[in-house]
C-alpha cells in the first residue's frame, strides 16, 4: 500500500516542483532592437515564431505582456502572433543617463501550462534632438586695454542624444577681433573657450555681438544657436578738445548779470567719468576778468557777473582749460577774447510839476492838468528826446510845447464820468539813440461826478396783472431805475403821482417803496367793480439840482370765480318751489319754461350752462344746455301722473365752478286758458295787488329820472354855445381807466346819480318773456348800475293767488367799496 502524504505537505510539494519548471522555461532571453519614436502598431518581431509557439496558442494559453519597472510601449497581436509598437518610445525619457546602451525589459506569460519568456528591448537612438544652451545670451565686459590673445569661457551646449548625434564642434559668427577654441573632455563632450584675437578700441566699436552656434553629428545634423554680447570697458585714453583754440565773442555794455555770453563746449571721446568735464580759469585770465564773468565748471557757461562800462573797458581775454575726471586726467585748452559794445545806456527823465489828481467832469476845456518837464543825461543825438502822450487819439487830453524841454497837459475834449471814470495817462519820452531809449511815467486823474444823468427805468410802461381779492399788501411788482451817477446823485426815492379817482386819491390804493420801488396793493380789488388802473411813478435821485423820470403803470384787474349764478327767472322766494300748469295736449318739443341765471363774472366764469338734476320721469322732458329753455320730449300718456318735479342746476364754467338750482313742480291740466303772446295782460282791479303796485311805481321812478337826466345835459348844452375843449391830462400823468368811472366831467354828477345795473339786459329780456303765462310790462331799457330780481306768475293763478305769488321787482344796493 503506498504511503498517505498529509494535504499541506502535498501543496507545498506541488508548488516546489512548479516553481523549478518555470524556472527552467523563463531562464533563456529573447532581445530585440527597435529605433525610438517609431510610429503606433509598427512591427517589432513575429513572437509566436521567435518563442516557436502556435499562434491559436497565444489566444487559448491567454498570452500576456508584462514589462518590467516601466511603462508598456509595446504590444502582442494575438491573431498574428506579432510584438508590435502600442506607444511611441522616447529614448531620453527611459534611459535618463547618458549611456550608449538602453534596454526595456519585459515578460510574455502563458498559461496552462505556465511558462515565461524573458524579452530585452533595446532602444536605438536616432537624432531628434538639437543642442541647447543653458543660456541663451551671454554677456561680457572686456576693456579695451586687454591684449590679444586672451581667453574667455563660454557656457557649453547640451544634447539629449547620444553617440554620433552627441555635439560635434561649434561655429562663431564672422569677427576680427575675436574667434573660438574647441576642446574635447575626457567624457568625449566639447567646450569651447572666446580668444581676443585683435586690439579693441572702445571709440570706434563699443558693443560687439557675435553668434556661437553648437551642432551635432546626426544625419541629418542639428544646431542650436546662443548670442554673446560683449561690452568694451572705457579706459581714459582721449584728452578734451576744443572745436577751436581761439573764440571771438561780443558784449554791449550794462549786460545784465546772469546773462550768458558764450556757452564752450569741449569733447572728450571716452565715457563715464572719463568723458566727464570741468572748466576753470587759467593763471593767464586776470583777476578783473573772473570778477566780471564766471565760468560754469560743468556746463562751460560765460556769464556777466559784474557791471560792464565800455568806458572802463573795451574788451576781455579769457585762458579756459577742460579737464576730464579720468583717474589719470587730460585737458584741453582755449582762449575766449570778450568785446564790448558801447550803447546808449542813459535813459530819458520825466519830471512832473503842478499835477491836478482829480476834475470835475464839467471842467471847461483847456484846463491844466500838470506841467511836465523832460531831460537826458547822454550828449548829442542820444540826448535828445521827444514827449509823446500815449493813445492821444483815445484821449482827451493834449501836450501843448511851452518852452524847451517843457509841456503843459491840457483838457481838449468834453469829459464824462459815465464812459470813463479814471485815466491813466501814460506820457511817453524818448531819445534819439540807436537804439533808442524811452521812459513812461502814468499820471491817475480821477474824474469827479455831477448829477447830470436823470433815473432811467428798464421799461416805459408797465404791465401788471393782479387777480381779484387779492390780500392787502400783496407784493404787485418791483419797479427800479437806474442811474449811472455816483454817491447821493444816484440814491433814488420813489413815489406815486398822485392824482384823485372817483374820490379816491392813488396812494389810498397803492403804495411804493421810497428805497427799492417795490409796489403793493393797500386794498382787496373786485373785478365786477375795477377792472384795470392806470398810473405814474417817479423816480427822482438826491443830487443837487435832482433829476427824475416817471413810467406808466398799467394794472388790470383779473377776474376770479367768486360769484354763484343767479336764476332770474323763473322767479321764486327763497326755498320755493316754482310752479308751471301745462295742458295734457300738449305736443313734442312744447316749451314749458325758460330758465335764466346770470353770473357777475366774466367771460369763462359767467358763461352759463343748464342741467337736469333731477326729474321725476326722464323720458318726458328735456333742458337745452345753453338757453334754459325745458321742454317736452313726447307727447302725455294717460298712465303720465298729473303733476311732475324737476330740479334744474346752472353751472358756470370758473375752476372751481359756482352753481345754482331751481325747482319747477309742472302741474298738467285739461283745459288752460292761453294769451296771445302780442296782447298784454290788462291791469284790472282783480289782478293789480300790492306787488304789481310795487313795480309800476319802480319803473315809474325809473324812467322819471332818465327823463330829468336828459332834459339836465340838454339845458347845459343849451348854456355854453361855444364850449371850449377840455383839456385832458398828458398820456404820461396817472388816470384811472374804469367802467364805474369813465365819465364826462360836465355830466359826472348827473351820471353818477342814474341807476346802473349790469344785469339790466338779462331783467329786460326776463319781461319780455311773455309766451308762458308772464305779465308783460313795457320796460325801458335801465342803464347799468343796479341789480333787479323777477319772478314770473303763471297762468294757472286765479286772480284771488296774485297776492301770494305775483312777480317783485326790487334794486339791490350795491355793496359798498372795501
Amino acid at each position: 500500500m503506498a504511503p498517505v502524504i498529509a494535504p499541506s505537505r502535498t501543496r507545498s510539494v506541488v508548488a516546489v516542483f512548479t516553481f523549478i519548471a518555470l524556472w527552467g522555461f523563463a531562464h533563456s532571453i529573447t532581445r530585440y532592437s527597435v529605433p525610438e519614436e517609431m510610429e503606433e502598431r509598427s512591427f517589432v518581431a513575429n513572437l509566436a515564431t521567435d518563442l516557436g509557439l502556435d499562434v491559436r496558442s497565444l489566444e487559448e494559453r491567454n498570452a500576456k505582456l508584462d514589462v518590467i519597472h516601466s511603462k508598456n510601449y509595446l504590444d502582442i497581436n494575438k491573431d498574428t502572433g506579432e510584438l508590435v509598437i502600442k506607444e511611441k518610445i522616447d529614448r531620453e525619457s527611459i534611459c535618463m543617463t547618458k549611456t550608449t546602451s538602453c534596454f526595456l525589459k519585459m515578460d510574455v506569460i502563458l498559461s496552462n501550462p505556465e511558462r515565461i519568456f524573458n524579452i530585452e528591448l533595446e532602444i536605438m537612438d536616432i537624432n531628434d534632438n538639437a543642442p541647447v544652451f543653458r543660456r541663451k545670451t551671454m554677456h561680457l565686459d572686456i576693456t579695451e586695454a586687454t591684449p590679444p590673445g586672451e581667453r574667455f569661457s563660454l557656457t557649453n551646449a547640451v544634447d539629449a542624444d547620444v553617440g554620433a548625434n552627441s555635439i560635434k564642434t561649434y561655429y562663431l559668427s564672422e569677427s576680427k577681433y575675436f574667434n573660438i577654441d574647441i576642446q574635447t573632455g575626457s567624457d568625449g563632450s566639447k567646450y569651447v573657450d572666446l580668444v581676443l584675437s585683435g586690439k579693441l578700441d572702445r571709440e570706434k566699436q563699443a558693443v560687439h555681438n557675435l553668434i556661437l552656434t553648437a551642432v551635432d553629428g546626426g544625419v541629418p545634423p542639428r544646431s542650436g544657436t546662443a548670442s554673446i554680447i560683449i561690452n568694451v570697458l572705457d579706459i581714459n585714453d582721449n584728452a578734451p578738445i576744443f572745436s577751436q583754440p581761439v573764440y571771438a565773442v561780443n558784449v554791449s555794455e550794462n549786460t545784465a548779470a546772469g546773462t550768458v555770453v558764450f556757452t564752450l563746449n569741449a569733447t572728450d571721446l571716452d565715457e563715464g567719468s572719463n568723458a566727464q568735464l570741468v572748466y576753470s580759469y587759467t593763471l593767464y585770465t586776470s583777476e578783473k576778468t573772473q570778477e566780471l564773468f564766471s565760468l560754469d565748471p560743468n556746463s562751460g557757461e560765460i556769464k556777466v557777473k559784474g557791471v560792464i562800462d565800455y568806458e572802463e573797458f573795451q574788451s576781455f581775454e579769457m585762458h579756459i582749460q577742460a579737464q576730464d575726471r579720468g583717474t589719470n586726467s587730460k585737458s584741453g585748452h582755449c582762449k575766449v577774447t570778450v568785446f564790448i559794445t558801447d550803447l546808449n545806456d542813459n535813459y530819458p527823465e520825466v519830471t512832473i510839476q503842478s499835477l491836478k489828481s482829480s476834475l470835475s467832469e464839467d471842467v471847461s476845456l483847456g484846463t491844466l492838468i500838470a506841467v511836465v518837464s523832460v531831460s537826458d543825461r547822454d550828449s548829442g543825438v542820444n540826448g535828445k528826446v521827444e514827449l509823446t502822450l500815449s493813445q492821444q487819439e483815445s484821449l482827451p487830453f493834449i501836450l501843448n510845447k511851452s518852452s524847451e524841454g517843457y509841456f503843459e497837459l491840457l483838457v481838449s475834449k468834453p469829459l464824462d464820468r459815465e464812459i470813463i471814470g479814471k485815466y491813466d495817462i501814460i506820457l511817453r519820452v524818448t531819445d534819439k539813440g540807436s537804439p533808442p531809449l524811452s521812459e513812461n511815467e502814468t499820471i491817475s486823474l480821477q474824474i469827479l461826478d455831477v448829477n447830470d444823468n436823470a433815473p432811467a427805468f428798464s421799461q416805459s410802461f408797465y404791465t401788471i396783472h393782479v387777480v381779484e381779492n387779492n390780500l392787502p399788501g400783496a407784493l404787485l411788482t418791483s419797479l427800479s431805475a437806474f442811474d449811472p451817477d455816483l454817491n447821493e446823485n444816484q440814491y433814488l426815492v420813489y413815489f406815486i403821482m398822485e392824482k384823485e379817482i372817483v374820490n379816491t386819491s392813488m396812494s389810498m390804493l397803492f403804495s411804493i417803496n421810497p428805497e427799492n420801488g417795490d409796489l403793493y396793493a393797500l386794498k382787496t380789488f373786485d373785478y365786477e367793480r375795477e377792472k384795470e388802473f392806470l398810473f405814474h411813478i417817479e423816480a427822482r435821485d438826491s443830487g443837487v439840482s435832482p433829476l427824475s423820470s416817471n413810467v406808466t403803470v398799467h394794472i388790470i384787474i383779473l377776474d376770479e370765480n367768486d360769484n354763484t349764478p343767479l336764476i332770474v327767472s323763473p322767479w321764486r322766494a327763497q326755498g320755493s318751489v316754482v310752479e308751471e300748469v301745462i295742458p295734457r295736449s300738449t305736443e313734442k318739443g312744447h316749451l314749458v319754461a325758460k330758465v335764466i341765471a346770470i353770473d357777475a363774472d366774466s367771460e369763462q366764469n359767467a358763461r352759463v350752462t343748464y342741467q337736469l338734476l333731477q326729474i321725476s320721469d326722464a323720458t318726458l322732458f328735456s333742458v337745452d344746455q345753453y338757453n334754459g329753455e325745458i321742454r317736452t320730449t313726447r307727447m302725455f300718456s294717460y298712465r303720465d301722473p298729473r303733476q311732475q318735479r324737476l330740479v334744474i342746476v346752472a353751472k358756470d364754467n370758473g375752476n372751481p365752478a359756482r352753481s345754482a338750482t331751481v325747482t319747477i313742480k309742472i302741474s298738467t291740466v285739461e283745459h288752460v286758458m292761453s294769451f296771445s303772446e302780442t296782447t298784454e295782460l290788462p291791469l284790472d282791479y282783480d289782478v293789480f295787488t300790492d306787488l304789481n303796485l310795487y313795480l309800476v311805481i319802480g319803473l315809474g321812478a325809473v324812467s322819471f329820472l332818465l327823463l330829468i337826466t336828459i332834459l339836465v345835459i340838454i339845458v347845459l348844452k343849451c348854456q355854453k354855445p361855444k364850449p371850449k375843449a377840455i383839456k385832458m391830462p398828458p398820456a404820461n400823468r396817472n388816470s384811472v381807466i374804469s367802467r364805474n368811472s369813465m365819465i364826462s366831467q360836465r355830466s359826472s354828477t348827473i351820471a353818477d346819480s342814474t341807476l346802473i345795473s349790469s344785469d339790466a339786459y338779462w331783467y329786460s329780456l326776463f319781461l319780455a318773456e311773455t309766451r308762458k303765462g308772464k305779465v308783460v310790462v313795457r320796460q325801458p331799457i335801465i342803464p347799468k348800475g343796479a341789480g333787479y330780481f323777477v319772478s314770473s306768475i303763471p297762468r294757472s293763478i286765479g286772480p284771488s293767488e296774485i297776492d301770494s305769488r305775483a312777480s317783485t321787482l326790487e334794486q339791490e344796493p350795491r355793496r359798498p367799496l372795501p
